[in-house]
C-alpha cells in the first residue's frame, strides 16, 4: 500500500519499540487455567512524538499535513473531558504555529473541572485557545462546524479534526505502523499469533485491519471495547477500515470475519473505572514499569486479561499489545487506581 501521495508531518522519527514482557506474562500465567497463558509483548506507541505520545500522534502526521496543504490556521476538534486526542492535537498545533479549539462532551455529567490535573492542566499549559463544553449525547460535528465557521467569519481558516482523528485520512497512520510492524517482525525475526488493540473511535482498529490486509499480514487483530460492545462497535470498525482502503484504492473488500471486537470490559460507562482495569493497570506497574491510563489501556489490558484467564488463548501463544498511550490522564485518577490494594 503506497503511502508516499498523501503529505505527512513526521512527529517520531524512529519506529516504536516491540519488546517482550517476561514478569507480566509470568503473573498472567499464574491465574491462567493450568498455570500456563500466553507470551505477552508490547509495541510501545506510548513512546510516539508529540509529548507524552499515544496513537493520535500516528493519525495527525496525515491529518495535520492535510490541514497545512489546505491552509488552515487553527485546528478544531473533540473529545470527553480528559481526551488525550484533544491535548496530542494542541500539541500538533504548536508544534506547527497553528490556534487550536475543542469542543469536550461532557458523556459524564458535571465531569469537566477547567482546573483538574492530567490532561485539562495540559490544555493549559499548551495554550488552547477555546475550549466549548457540551452535554453528553451533543452533535459535536455540528459544534465543531461552529467553531470553523466563527473562524471563517474571521478571516480565519479552521480544520475540522473528528473525535480520536478518525477518518480515512487519520487512518492512514495505522496503515504506517503496519507496514513498519512488518518491518519490525522481519528485522527481529518475530511472529505473532495475535494483536491486541482498543477499538474506540476506530482509527486505530481500522487502520490496522486494512493496513493487515493490504500488506498481507496473516495474523488476526483482536480489538478490545473502550466504548462499545461487538454489535455496535464492528460495524464502525468495518466501515474505516474500508473507507481507509479505498482512500488508498486498494483491491479489497473488508468482511465482517476481518474485524474482531470484544466487549464486557469497558463497563459500566465510557471513562468509567471498574475493577477490572484497576487490576490490570497495578499488575502491569508492578511486574513491568509500564504505564496505562484508565480509560483506553487499562481496560484494553483488563480485556487481554480476562480473555487469558477464560482459555481463550492456545498455550503458550505470543501476543502483541498495542500500547496506545494516555498517560497524563492517569494522574487524575490516582486515588481510584491506588483504593484498597495499594500496599
Amino acid at each position: 500500500m503506497d503511502l508516499s501521495r498523501f503529505p505527512r508531518q513526521r512527529y517520531t522519527e524512529f519506529a516504536t519499540p516491540i519488546h517482550p514482557m517476561p514478569r507480566f506474562s509470568a503473573a498472567l500465567a499464574a491465574s491462567c487455567p493450568g498455570g500456563v497463558g500466553p507470551e505477552v509483548w508490547i509495541k510501545r506507541d506510548d513512546m510516539l512524538g508529540l509529548f507524552p505520545g499515544g496513537n493520535k500522534t500516528r493519525k495527525l502526521e496525515f491529518l495535520v499535513a492535510d490541514a497545512l496543504a489546505a491552509g488552515a490556521d487553527t485546528l478544531v476538534t473533540c473529545g470527553a473531558p480528559q481526551s488525550n486526542h484533544c491535548r496530542i492535537t494542541l500539541a500538533a498545533a504548536v508544534k506547527e504555529g497553528l490556534k487550536c479549539r475543542f469542543i469536550l462532551e461532557e458523556r459524564v455529567p458535571n465531569s469537566y473541572d477547567p482546573q483538574a490535573s492530567g490532561n485539562n492542566f495540559m490544555f493549559r499549559l499548551l495554550g488552547v485557545e477555546k475550549i466549548t463544553v457540551v452535554p453528553g449525547g451533543s452533535n459535536v460535528a455540528e459544534a465543531m462546524q461552529r467553531e470553523a465557521d466563527e473562524l471563517a467569519a474571521a478571516g480565519r481558516r479552521g480544520y475540522v479534526i473528528p473525535g480520536g482523528g478518525s477518518n480515512a485520512i487519520g487512518g492512514l497512520g495505522y496503515v504506517a505502523c503496519a507496514q513498519e510492524m512488518q518491518q519490525q517482525f522481519f528485522e527481529q525475526g518475530l511472529r505473532f499469533d495475535r494483536v491486541i488493540v482498543g477499538s474506540g473511535s476506530s482509527g486505530t482498529h481500522g487502520g490496522l485491519v486494512a493496513g493487515f490486509l493490504g500488506n498481507n499480514i496473516d495474523i488476526p487483530i483482536i480489538g478490545i471495547g473502550v466504548s462499545r460492545d461487538p454489535a455496535d462497535q464492528q460495524p464502525l470498525v468495518i466501515r474505516e477500515a474500508q473507507a481507509i482502503a479505498d482512500l488508498l484504492r486498494a483491491k479489497f473488500t473488508v468482511r465482517p470475519e476481518d474485524v474482531i471486537c470484544v466487549g464486557g470490559y469497558w463497563q459500566p460507562k465510557y471513562s468509567v473505572p471498574n475493577a477490572m482495569m484497576i487490576e490490570a493497570v497495578q499488575m502491569l506497574a508492578r511486574t513491568e514499569a509500564i504505564l496505562l491510563d484508565p480509560v483506553y489501556t487499562g481496560k484494553i489490558m483488563a480485556g487481554l486479561i480476562g480473555l487469558a484467564r477464560q482459555g481463550h488463548f492456545k498455550r503458550q501463544e505470543k501476543l502483541l499489545f498495542v500500547h496506545t498511550g494516555g498517560l497524563p490522564s492517569l494522574h487524575v485518577y490516582e486515588d481510584v487506581v491506588l483504593g484498597a490494594n495499594s500496599k
